[in-house]
């Protein structure tokens, strides 16, 4: 099985089949929007590009950052066998975003306060 899926207790569950998808996020002071560009690749997840529609309390794009429309764009190109995110009653949601599923809230997929992403594979 390839794509994108979350580790549970019971196994892997499969969030989308793709092999690139992004998240977003708002932020919980600011509310302005983070989004991040993930493929996967060779069992890894490669964070490709992250953007901002702006700026503010603790949440200053990277130095590296260039203006494209109306956001602030850079390339980290971190490489991860398992990414941890904490679902918090107190923030939105994250949204994860794949060609073949669309966008969808990552809380109706977890079981408690963190949800595990990693490759299938």
């Amino acid at each position: 099985m390839s794509g994108l899926c979350a580790v549970t207790a019971a196994g892997l569950l499969l969030l989308a089949p793709d092999t690139g998808f992004h998240l977003a996020w708002t932020h919980s002071v600011e509310k302005i929007e983070w989004r991040e560009d993930w493929r996967i690749d060779a069992g890894q997840l490669i964070l490709e590009q992250a953007s901002v529609a702006g700026s503010g309390a603790g949440m200053d794009p990277s130095p590296e950052a260039r203006r494209e429309g109306d956001r602030w764009v850079w390339r980290p190109e971190r490489k991860l066998e398992r990414l941890v995110l904490a679902l918090s009653g107190y923030t939105t949601d994250w949204k994860l975003c794949s060609e073949s599923t669309g966008c969808r809230p990552l809380r109706q997929m977890a079981s408690g306060d963190t949800i595990t992403l990693a490759s299938c594979d």
